[in-house]
């Protein structure tokens, strides 16, 4: 099962062109413009929720938690990728498949 969780904001393509500067280094300020408008629940009424900490992304589904961390080293400079990793690793620690298409990220849980 599939479930959108935000669209993805037009604005994120200025926060994550090669030449913006956020003085982070990993791209907080992409990933707060995505993780900002995530307001979600599943079909059988688990909430999702999704918080940045520092360099520390939680993604929590019901009482499943999984946690990313924005990595510069190993998946950096770009900010879209350090993001989609993170939250990739956040996803599978939560038991999901973290996806973009469609304009929208979205998680694939298993039924």
């Amino acid at each position: 099962m599939k479930v959108r969780l935000a669209d993805i904001d037009p604005k994120a393509e200025e926060y994550a062109a090669a030449g913006f500067d956020d003085d982070s280094g990993v791209g907080v300020r992409y990933a707060d413009l995505l993780l900002k408008p995530i307001r979600a629940s599943t079909s059988d009424g688990r909430k999702i929720t999704v918080k940045r900490r520092g360099l520390k992304l939680t993604l929590k589904i019901g009482d499943a938690k999984g946690e990313g961390l924005l990595r510069r080293l190993e998946h950096g400079p770009d900010a879209r990728r350090m993001f989609f990793e993170a939250m990739s690793e956040a996803a599978r620690g939560a038991g999901a498949v973290y996806l973009e298409e469609d304009g929208g990220v979205l998680l694939e849980l298993p039924e």
